[in-house]
């Protein structure tokens, strides 16, 4: 049995030119036609089990007029849960909003001067929503504050986290899942130091295992208690517990239980501490290593507008960020650049809130309207896909690929998605396609969701936009189906279906046209 799709013929045809994916149009008259599925997809999706019903699918020429112009759907408008896929929207929105230049700003302000190597009041951290910001920038940061002639801080190092609003969205939310130490589960706030992460070595031989923690943190230590097993290293997770912490004023001790197998070595990246814990812990030991004291405490506020800057720290721009987010598929940095276009916007919306993801949102939107995108179901919550509640049509998500392909930021965009067995999360993908190399995928991956949306270079040298979304409790055993879908793409439409007609044969109808 074949999944019926919508095929859309016109004779706007798109000319292949060797070397390059090009294409041109010339104008005709258009007519429609039916055809299937290519049979080995419908194959690879009956034996998962995956209905029909949770699919959506849409292929077409870059060179289509807009996305109602496509030259396969199925499913086009049915909203779906994106998973990561959702990650394109957010950072394409961002590139053109914000600028491929953009750059966040973390800043270090007194309200006391410097006097004799002595500061006597506070010193005032305060975040810009850098998705990045690691240890060793932060340590770069306080090195240059040293230099400065800075010895001994007496007051409070006050954390300023007002440029998002709320300022700690993380402390009202639930746990998303049964793993809430993930890296992947971490909620930013405007000063996300280190994603909040701690990073634990383990190693074992036959006799002994050792632990360590890799992450500079004063006053935290590694208690083991991990029991030795014979079972291969690649199961060290299914007898791992999930670590516990016990406090004893400022110290903090973390212990590892359960059993790991024997001669094993792996490193675990967990966020475990209070996220004040954690900047305070971090800075005490890097601040010390400097030759520095720090009297007083951490405490949450924000600086006055009376302090004075004394170092301001910025960040890689938006360019680069997006391409770790996108090749990485990495959750905070994006709900970091969400959150972001919220407190950038200038835009008014309902009640003139102050929430930045209700004025991200808004601001979406607003794009998409003046980009021609329907929003019609579209449902926002974080920018990431990591979120039970966030949808889209595969329709919605080719028009966004269409505009961003014609956007002047197109190349910094395209270079962010993952290359089809080079790199990223497409790296171990497709190697033996015709895709290999040539296509650029973002691939999405939640329970019950599995999704692939980017651009796909043809033999001839066409490209095309490819996006898929599978919703289904057997979703995950769909992923092949979908490698299947970009392969019939990257080879001209044949894949042992013979009676599926190539995609080079297949043209955009007119807006309007449409086959039943």
């Amino acid at each position: 049995m074949f999944l019926p799709i919508q095929l859309r013929f016109s004779f706007n045809t798109p000319f292949l030119v060797a070397g390059a994916c090009l294409s041109f149009l010339l104008s005709g008259h258009g007519v429609a036609a039916q055809s299937v599925l290519p049979e080995k997809l419908t194959t690879t999706l009956q034996k998962a089990g995956v209905p029909v019903s949770g699919i959506g699918i849409v292929v077409m020429p870059v060179s289509a007029n807009d996305a109602t112009a496509a030259t396969l759907t199925y499913n086009a408008d049915l909203p779906l849960h994106p998973a990561s896929t959702m990650k394109l929207l957010t950072t394409m929105v961002a590139l053109d909003e914000l600028g491929p230049n953009f750059r966040w700003k973390t800043q270090l302000l007194s309200d006391q001067p410097i006097v004799s190597d002595v500061l006597n009041g506070n010193l005032y951290l305060r975040g810009g929503g850098d998705p990045d910001l690691n240890l060793q920038k932060l340590g770069v940061l306080l090195r240059d504050l040293r230099n400065l002639g800075l010895r001994s801080i007496e007051g409070n190092i006050v954390l300023d986290r007002s440029y998002f609003q709320p300022e700690r969205s993380d402390m009202s939310v639930p746990a998303f899942d049964a793993y809430p130490n993930a890296y992947y589960n971490v909620i930013p706030d405007a000063l996300l130091i280190n994603s909040n992460i701690s990073s634990i070595a383990v190693q074992s031989d036959d006799d002994h295992v050792r632990v360590n923690l890799l992450t500079p943190l004063n006053k935290v230590r590694i208690d083991s208690q991990l029991s030795m097993i014979k079972k291969p290293c690649t199961e060290w997770e299914k007898y791992w517990q999930a670590p516990t912490l016990m406090s004893n004023g400022d110290d903090i001790t973390v212990s590892l239980n359960g059993n790991f197998p024997r001669n094993c070595k792996i490193t675990q990246h967990l966020n475990l501490l209070d996220r004040n814990q954690y900047i305070g812990h971090a800075i005490r030991q890097l601040w010390q290593e400097m030759g520095g004291t720090w009297q007083g405490t951490m405490v949450d506020g924000k600086a006055p507008a009376t302090a004075q800057q004394l170092l301001e720290h910025q960040s890689e721009t938006l360019a680069d960020t997006i391409r770790i987010v996108n090749k990485h598929s990495d959750n905070a940095m994006a709900r970091s650049i969400f959150l972001t276009l919220g407190a950038e916007s200038a835009l008014g919306i309902n009640g003139d809130s102050n929430n930045s993801a209700q004025r991200a949102e808004a601001r979406v939107r607003s794009w998409l309207f003046k980009h021609g995108i329907n929003d019609t179901n579209l449902v926002l919550e974080n920018g990431s896909g990591l979120s039970r509640i966030e949808q889209i049509s595969a329709r919605q998500m080719a028009a966004l690929l269409l505009a961003a392909s014609r956007s002047n930021w197109y190349p910094e965009f395209a270079s962010s998605l993952p290359i089809a067995g080079m790199d990223g999360t497409m790296r171990k993908r497709l190697r033996e396609s015709p895709a290999a190399l040539s296509s650029r995928i973002k691939t999405g991956t939640l329970k019950d969701s599995v999704a692939i949306a980017g651009y796909v270079c043809d033999v001839q040298k066409q490209q095309w936009i490819v996006v898929a979304m599978v919703n289904s409790d057997k979703a995950d055993k769909a992923r092949t189906a979908l490698d299947i879908l970009i392969d019939w793409v990257a080879t001209g439409g044949d894949v042992s279906a013979s009676n599926a007609p190539a995609l080079s044969s297949v043209q955009p109808i007119a807006h309007g046209q449409e086959s039943h």
